[in-house]
């Protein structure tokens, strides 16, 4: 058995007798000098290890969500009509989706942005609408010609008022202006203005009328309007609700509109009943017109990850627009590319990178502003967008993918019917940010060396500085060595 005396031999740690030892007012400086260095490398050391620290890189885009990119929005267009608004998408392969519908919502809203009724729902129209066959025949003039002045008393004098918002330079108002005619002189036949009453088939010339057609909210020609008496007037600065009319365009088929409309109405009451006030004509011909001007766009599209184009515009396979008064203003509540990043996740990422996240949105809360009564008609907006994917790793999961880019916008006089444009460009780079990952084991040896260097340090100067106090000492009592 080994004895105690061995064992106490391999000791490195050998005590000095106190008696042996003496404390020196030089040594208690240094022991608090030791103390509070040691004290502060430690804290430095224990803030590094805490503190985050990232690597970055740019790679090839190898992303999980394949070979698309989704594109959030949600815009506001105080003078582009529901009715009309159309979301497209375009690419360099190829690629051309018009008028999306199935993830993209709009909301009729005033000139100052605000909400005006439910969700706006386009329906399905047909794209070829059916017309009379171009012939010579004659025709008389049916319907009545409406002004400013005596639209809102017909309004008011008639169950039923059909109108036609027409522009004499366009081609499908020139298409439809034989049918409309002959079915006004039916109508007149059937259902007199003086003895009958319950119906009026009238016209509006827009190139004439301009405030009462943009009272009205007509953004393209023709548009076939229905207006019901008591049902639908208001008295707030001579508004009207109404419907509008999507259907054939030839004779017949306006001829039986007219006449389910008027089969409702009683001929000596001459007043819609309640419970027929919106009578359907048949699903999709008829649906309630914008009650105003504007029109909030929000939704998304999913696009293939190539340059291509989100372009909004007014757009209709049987209508005609004014391009000199189209007004496509317009403000970005958002905008951005990928998933959504929730609030909480994005806090998450300025803990690990502050200047992360700033461009993920750029476009948000921009203001795009023009208008064609100021010389400024004829006026596409685009705005360049060029994409970087941002994916963050940290040392146990991937905590984000991220889209950023920049963008660059301008007014560009356009010959077309202004648009907005949306370029984008996806970069097939990413960059990569890789939190480095910090060892504990190493923490300790730094804490350890911390401790044992200042230590080591410490007594080497309490030496130096203790024989230099003693030969002091001897030199003043006039010693020599």
């Amino acid at each position: 058995m080994v004895s105690t005396s061995k064992i106490k031999s391999v000791d490195f740690y050998r005590k000095i007798p106190r008696d042996l030892t003496e404390a020196s007012l030089s040594g208690a400086g240094l022991s608090i000098v030791a103390a509070l260095s040691m004290m502060f490398l430690f804290g430095m050391e224990l803030n590094n290890y805490l503190t985050v620290s990232t690597t970055t890189s740019v790679v090839v885009d190898k992303s999980s969500d394949a070979e698309f990119l989704r594109i959030d929005f949600n815009m506001s267009f105080p003078a582009l009509s529901c009715e009309f608004a159309s979301v497209d998408v375009s690419d360099v392969l190829g690629t051309n989706r018009l008028n999306i519908t199935k993830t993209v919502r709009k909301h009729s809203i005033d000139k100052n942005l605000r909400p005006t009724g439910s969700e706006f729902h386009s329906g399905s129209t047909a794209t070829e609408l059916k017309h009379d066959a171009e012939d010579d025949e004659e025709y008389g003039e049916g319907s009545v010609s409406l002004n400013g002045h005596s639209f809102d008393r017909v309004t008011h004098h008639y169950p039923i008022l059909v109108v036609n918002f027409f522009a004499p330079w366009c081609y499908w108002s020139t298409r439809l202006k034989p049918s409309w005619e002959k079915a006004a002189n039916i109508i007149r036949e059937r259902y007199d203005r003086e003895s009958d009453g319950r119906i009026l088939v009238a016209k509006v010339d827009c190139t004439e009328e301009v405030d009462l057609c943009r009272r009205n909210h007509i953004q393209g020609y023709p548009s076939i309007r229905i207006f019901r008496k008591g049902s639908d007037v208001r008295d707030d600065h001579g508004h009207h609700d109404h419907e509008s009319y999507y259907g054939d365009r030839d004779t017949d088929s306006l001829v039986k509109m007219m006449e389910d409309l008027v089969a409702p109405i009683k001929l000596d009451s001459q007043m819609i009943s309640s419970d027929n006030s919106s009578t359907n004509l048949e699903t999709g011909l008829k649906r309630p017109a914008p009650v105003t001007g504007g029109c909030r766009i929000e939704g998304f599209v999913r696009v293939k990850k190539v340059p291509g184009n989100l372009v909004i515009s007014a757009r209709s396979a049987a209508h005609s627009f004014d391009a000199s008064q189209m007004n496509m203003s317009h403000v970005i509540s958002s905008f951005s590319f990928g998933k959504t990043i929730t609030p909480k996740v994005m806090s998450d990422i300025k803990i690990l990178l502050p200047h992360l996240g700033r461009s993920h949105d750029r476009l948000n809360g921009n203001s795009y502003v023009t208008n064609p009564r100021d010389s400024t008609e004829n006026v596409t907006i685009e705005h360049f967008l060029q994409v970087v994917k941002t994916e963050v790793m940290t040392r146990s999961y991937k905590l984000v993918e991220e889209y950023e880019y920049t963008a660059h916008s301008s007014l560009v006089h356009s010959l077309h019917i202004p648009v907005v444009k949306f370029h984008y460009e996806p970069s097939p780079m990413q960059v990569l940010i890789t939190e480095n990952p910090k060892s504990f084991s190493h923490f300790l040896t730094n804490v350890c060396a911390i401790i044992g260097g200042v230590f080591t340090v410490a007594g080497i100067l309490d030496s130096i500085l203790h024989n230099t106090m003693r030969m002091v000492k001897k030199v003043e009592l006039g010693k020599n060595f």
